[in-house]
């Protein structure tokens, strides 16, 4: 496998982000919305946002209007460097052309060559806030068809749903993160708005991710093929005191496959946890969590427990940071050779940092998962990037990289038990057009690397490369306020 193109990529996007500010800078633009009431309709486009200001906070950080992050550190949500106001509920639809060449997908001979897949979607992004409550929805539907006859035709769907009630002390959330893909969300759509539900750019509401085990894990490329995948929850925070809160949660989720040869599996789970403001900026807490998992068809279940000791820390505008660790012990409903229950760890930590052209964000996650549609049940070490820079007054720049390494959960001396080393690594660039049209283009290259082969032939290989170049144009209205 040649992996002399995959490293200069990615050594030229990392150099493009380095000496970007080189080459112009523009003005912070915020995204979209925050937890505030909405004010009266305004007749003007665009909707009218709160001035940034040079306004500084105790550390020396721009204020930027930015309201802080309230989510709980023992909850099910990652943390953000905290939302910008707006002043106005609206929701706005939108139009997407996006397109994926790719060649050497998984299971398929060196020789197959490149081919093409076409999405056709529309877009809705809405945000709804009331005096007590706020609904904010990101949503793309539409289809896909390739010039390749074992990828098909098909039906894509993404959707991010969050819906806040907050009452005296209460805290309640309801999320939803659904999709139905041709392949695995792992490293899908390199970068571009293709990867993304809703419209592009500061219009879509931002609704921080799933964090932990809570959406079903999907980073093994050997299980192929169109599939849904939906995690669910329910959580409540009250405060108990002006420092302390206990959140708890619960949760179901699902990762269905269409085509037959992969694993199935569902999951419930809930949570409890204990947070303490230590300061302005930082929170521990402790947490307990209990995850069931089960596979349709198949006899075996098993029961995850983990407790976490965590920390937090938040600096509205600059950084949100979690850490997560301690033991976790898994019970199997049919036992593996002599082995009926297994006592391991659990560790999870996310940063965000943000600077004045830009931003990166990583992550790390060790600890049982549902099997990514191989294995009834795994343990998986899983890696993330993301940096992002602003290059001139419209063009922007970011890099990606992603690194999975997924195990059976029992562990077991047996011949022939698979192990999967997965990889995406790339980069692209983006920029609006006008005010309603957004362009974007990556580059990125799928690893897969398993000590068992994945096809058959002299041109197969325990280690593979697929290459994709993503482009998307995604247009949208002037958004309609709502009040």
């Amino acid at each position: 496998m040649k992996y002399s193109k995959v490293i200069l990529g990615g050594c030229f996007f990392a150099l493009v982000l380095l000496c970007g500010a080189r080459i112009g800078r523009a003005q912070d633009v915020p995204q979209e919305p925050a937890d505030t009431m909405p004010k009266p309709a305004a007749r003007a486009y665009p909707i009218p946002i709160i001035d940034l200001g040079d306004q500084q906070d105790d550390n020396g950080v721009r204020d930027n209007g930015l309201q802080p992050d309230m989510t709980p550190l023992t909850g099910v949500q990652n943390a953000t460097l905290g939302a910008p106001g707006m002043r106005h509920s609206y929701w706005v639809p939108g139009l997407q052309y996006g397109s994926t060449i790719q060649s050497n997908g998984y299971n398929q001979p060196s020789s197959s060559g490149w081919y093409a897949t076409n999405y056709l979607i529309g877009n809705v992004s809405l945000l709804e806030a009331w005096s007590r409550s706020q609904l904010a929805v990101n949503y793309s539907a539409g289809g896909y068809f390739s010039t390749n006859s074992t990828v098909g035709n098909g039906n894509y769907q993404q959707l991010a749903l969050s819906q806040t009630f907050q009452w005296n002390r209460w805290l309640v959330q309801i999320l939803d993160q659904f999709s139905y893909l041709p392949q695995g969300q792992f490293g899908f759509g390199g970068g571009t708005n293709l990867g993304i539900p809703g419209v592009a750019g500061v219009l879509n509401p931002p609704i921080p991710g799933l964090g932990g085990n809570i959406v079903p894990n999907q980073s093994i490329y050997a299980a192929t093929g169109p599939r849904y995948s939906n995690a669910g929850v329910i959580q409540g925070t009250y405060e108990i005191s002006p420092r302390g809160s206990i959140t708890a949660s619960g949760s179901y989720g699902i990762l269905h496959f269409v085509d037959l040869g992969n694993v199935d599996n569902n999951s419930v789970g809930g949570s409890l946890g204990y947070n303490y403001l230590i300061s302005r900026e930082d929170t521990v807490g402790v947490l307990y969590r209990f995850s069931n998992y089960q596979y349709p068809g198949q006899p075996q279940a098993f029961g995850d427990n983990i407790v976490n000791v965590a920390y937090g820390r938040k600096i509205t505008g600059r950084l949100a940071l979690q850490l997560y660790g301690g033991p976790e012990f898994t019970t199997f409903r049919v036992p593996t050779g002599t082995q009926s229950s297994r006592l391991g760890g659990n560790a999870n930590t996310n940063l965000t940092y943000g600077f004045e052209d830009g931003s990166l964000s990583a992550g790390y996650f060790h600890g049982v998962n549902g099997g990514s549609g191989v294995f009834t049940g795994s343990t998986v070490d899983q890696v993330n990037f993301v940096a992002s820079r602003r290059l001139g007054r419209v063009w922007s720049a970011n890099f990606n990289f992603g690194y999975a390494h997924n195990r059976a959960v029992v562990n077991s001396t047996q011949a022939g038990i698979p192990t999967y080393n997965t990889w995406f690594v790339g980069g692209g660039m983006n920029r609006p057009i006008g005010r309603d049209l957004n362009f974007a283009i990556s580059y990125t290259a799928d690893i897969y690397g398993s000590n068992q082969s994945g096809c058959s032939g002299t041109t197969c290989s325990t280690n593979q490369t697929s290459n994709y170049i993503t482009l998307s144009f995604q247009w949208h209205t002037r958004p309609y306020v709502l009040r």
